[in-house]
């Protein structure tokens, strides 16, 4: 370990580079020592004995957070193929200085022990700086009290809660509501999955009714409304309890024009998309060769429509998407063939945690759809603003972590499985020639990386606690909540004449709360009309149950409560 304490206590000197933060690029020297930033600037006086690293023509960035990656557990059955050594690893090689795994406790089960199992893998492999999210998979006072307990004792300040996956993880929207007033009340970060569980396992049973049972089932059975649709009622329902909201993997361009107009509304809302869906389309699904179909299967799907990814693409540029993450999941071939005859059965991930940076520079900026500081602000400032890390994480200026990457925006490197360093057998970007490459990465002022050089011992990598109540979210909140206190009326009390309860309701067939003489009109007609379809003696056969009855000529149909509807019918 004497290397890496060694490396801990570098004095480093970055020359003649320019450095790049989210709101503007300046030409400076930086000047690191003890793992902290202590200078920024030009003709800088420092101490003899520094390394010295030539950025001339180069770029200095902040390190880059990726937001969500899936190390070392178990999902849909299948176990994921990268530790927090190796998944730590691929990211600081790819320019990430620190990651945000997600904790998936099992339905019913302590989401506090979880968290514990996941610190204690977390802790022994890591290389960079990690922070933890915990999915909340059920709800009930056990889940608050554990929750309460993350957030105070344990340097947790988000919490993951999923609108899909019907009787894993799925919330109600009651408990959803329930859930974001408690983010709410310990000032954590409320990041939903939106999609309509219900329908999605609708759609599922209803593709492979139809003998759809490959990759291209993951598409048809989730389309892009469902995905809105949820993204509507996850921003209702924030709203409703007051919460901000963070919205992850937007996949569709329904879903980014229902967080756009929300953002015009003045709600407290932020998003994050992951490189696939802002790089790749869902015609992947179709393809001949099953294992390149499934190698995509995450959720919410790829899309069809051709123009998503660049759409998205457009809104991280344009701030209606804030974050991108890679989303890193890996699985073999073979893991994905779990589901070779049932698409329902192939574990949901893709990999990227390695790529991410690059893969964003060659469709992001290259493209001109953002420039090197929009780049900086959702590959990492803004995730340190949301996640209550700024400045000491996503900017560079004295005082931050030395959490830096020397960056060559002309240079190239070609994507391949063959040489990338994170798990899995498929690489999505195959091929793909990025500009934007990592020539030194610095984690925590050690040099990390080097032309390709990774040096770094296993476990050096520390927990990074997270503080709640981050202003980027809650200021605003904080602000309006003594602006829209609700008030009672204050009036004299009614005091006349009160109405007994009516009992025989109970044994009447009734509409719902009505009172004791509209109940006698209705008692004994409540079934008369033609037929009720609902009832089961219906038969497809042409003759039916009650023949015998004469049909009505005509029956008469009062107005409806409220007036008649409009037209649409």
């Amino acid at each position: 370990m004497t290397m890496a304490a060694n490396m801990g206590s570098m004095r480093i000197l970055i020359k003649g580079g320019k450095v790049v933060n989210d709101d503007f690029t300046q030409e400076a020297d930086v000047y690191i020592e003890n793992g902290i930033i202590q200078q920024v600037g030009k003709e800088l006086m420092i101490p003899g004995g520094a390394k010295v690293i030539d950025a001339t023509g180069k770029l200095v960035l902040p390190g880059g957070i990726d937001t969500c990656v899936h190390l070392q557990e178990t999902f849909m059955n299948a176990s994921i193929q990268d530790d927090f050594y190796s998944g730590t690893k691929a990211a600081l090689m790819g320019g990430t200085t620190m990651v945000m795994a997600l904790v998936l406790p099992e339905q019913h089960c302590s989401l506090l022990d979880a968290y514990e199992k996941c610190r204690a893998k977390a802790d022994a492999k890591a290389c960079c700086d990690y922070a933890l999210h915990v999915g909340v998979t059920w709800w009930g006072p056990k889940v608050h009290n554990e929750m309460e307990s993350l957030v105070r004792e344990h340097g947790v300040n988000s919490f993951q809660m999923f609108m899909a996956y019907k009787d894993l993880m799925m919330l109600r929207d009651s408990e959803l509501y329930q859930v974001l007033q408690t983010c709410k009340d310990i000032g954590a970060i409320a990041r939903v999955h939106a999609e309509n569980g219900e329908l999605v396992s609708e759609g599922a049973k209803e593709a492979l009714d139809l003998g759809i049972s490959g990759p291209e089932g993951i598409e048809i059975s989730r389309p892009e409304e469902l995905e809105s649709e949820a993204t509507h009622r996850a921003i209702t329902i924030a709203n409703r309890a007051r919460c901000p909201i963070y919205l992850v993997n937007v996949s569709s361009m329904s879903a980014g024009d229902m967080i756009a107009a929300a953002k015009m509304q003045g709600k407290v809302i932020h998003a994050e998309t992951t490189v696939a869906h802002a790089v790749l389309n869902g015609l992947q699904y179709y393809h001949q060769d099953w294992a390149h179909a499934a190698a995509h299967v995450l959720v919410p799907p790829l899309r069809l429509d051709p123009n998503t990814p660049s759409y998205l693409m457009g809104l991280l540029g344009n701030d209606t998407l804030s974050v991108v993450a890679s989303e890193h999941r890996p699985f073999l071939t073979k893991q994905r063939a779990l589901g070779k005859e049932d698409f329902t059965k192939i574990p949901h991930g893709v990999v990227g945690v390695q790529d991410r940076m690059s893969v964003i520079w060659e469709r992001g900026v290259v493209t001109g759809k953002m420039d090197e500081n929009r780049f900086v602000a959702v590959t990492s400032s803004n995730a340190a603003k949301i996640y209550n890390l700024y400045p000491r994480k996503g900017r560079i200026v004295p005082g931050a972590d030395a959490d830096v990457v020397v960056w060559d925006p002309d240079a190239t490197r070609t994507i391949s499985v063959s040489t990338q360093v994170q798990g899995g057998d498929f690489n999505l970007y195959e091929g793909m020639r990025c500009h934007g490459v990592p020539l030194v990465v610095i984690s925590r002022g050690r040099l990390v990386c080097e032309n390709d050089v990774f040096m770094c011992a296993e476990g050096s990598g520390k927990f990074y606690p997270q503080r709640t109540f981050p202003d980027f979210l809650y200021k605003k909140m904080v602000q309006r909540e003594k602006n829209q206190a609700y008030k009672g009326v204050d009036r004299d009390p009614y005091s006349g004449d009160v109405a007994k309860v009516a009992n025989t309701m109970k044994k009447e067939l009734c509409l719902g709360p009505i009172d004791g003489d509209a109940a006698n009109k209705l008692g004994g007609r409540v079934h008369q009309g033609v037929r009720d379809l609902h009832e089961s003696s219906f038969s497809l056969s042409g003759s039916q149950v009650d023949d015998h009855i004469p049909k009505r000529s005509s029956a008469r149909i009062l107005a409806p409560p409220g007036g008649r509807s409009s037209g649409i019918w």
